[in-house]
C-alpha cells in the first residue's frame, strides 16, 4: 500500500534545481539561426513571501557580477536595490566564494518587500552555486545562505488588533 504524502510533507521536500539551457532572447525579430543556447544553472530562492527564480551563467571577467551583470526584473541589481547594503546582501554569495567575477545571473523576483527580495535572491544564488558546484556548499552552509528562513508574519487572531496585540484593558 503506498504511503500518502500530505501537502506538508512534499512542501519539506526538496525544491526542483534543474540544469537546463537556455535560448538567448536578445534577438526577438524570429530569426532562429542567430539565437544562442546557453547553459545556465536555474534554482528558486525565497524569503517571507518573496519568490527569486535565479538563473546562473558563468562568464568571462569582462561580464561578470563585478562588473553590475546581474539582472534582476530586466534592471541592473544596483539600480533595482538603491541601498548599498541590500546590494551587498545580493552579492553575499558571491563574496564568500570570492567568485564575482566567474558568473553573471538573470532574476525574476515578486512579492514582499524590497529586503525580502534581496535575501530571497541571495538564497537562490547560494543555491544554483551549489548546482555548478557541490564543493561550494560548505562554505554557503555555513554563512547560513542555504537555509530558507521561515520566519513569516504571523496572522492577525479575532479579537485582538494585530496578531498578538489585545484591545486596550479598561477598568469601567
Amino acid at each position: 500500500m503506498p504511503k500518502k504524502t500530505t501537502k506538508k510533507q512534499t512542501e519539506k521536500e526538496k525544491p526542483v534545481l534543474r540544469k537546463t539551457e537556455d535560448k538567448d532572447l536578445a534577438n526577438k525579430t524570429g530569426k532562429e539561426n542567430k539565437e544562442k543556447k546557453k547553459k545556465y544553472y536555474e534554482a528558486v530562492g525565497r524569503r517571507k513571501t518573496s519568490t527569486a527564480v535565479v538563473r546562473l551563467f558563468t562568464s568571462s571577467p569582462e561580464e561578470s557580477v563585478e562588473k553590475g551583470n546581474l539582472i534582476v526584473n530586466d534592471k541592473k541589481y544596483t539600480e533595482y536595490f538603491p541601498t548599498i547594503e541590500l546590494q551587498k546582501t545580493v552579492e553575499a554569495p558571491f563574496r564568500k566564494l570570492k567568485s564575482l567575477n566567474r558568473f553573471r545571473a538573470t532574476v525574476k523576483v515578486k512579492g514582499g518587500g524590497i529586503k525580502g527580495q534581496a535575501e530571497a535572491i541571495r538564497h537562490g544564488l547560494a543555491r544554483a552555486l551549489v548546482l555548478f558546484d557541490s564543493n561550494f556548499r560548505k562554505k554557503l552552509k555555513k554563512a547560513g545562505y542555504l537555509t530558507r528562513d521561515p520566519r513569516k508574519k504571523e496572522r492577525k487572531k479575532f479579537g485582538l488588533k494585530k496578531a498578538r496585540r489585545a484591545p486596550q484593558w479598561s477598568k469601567r
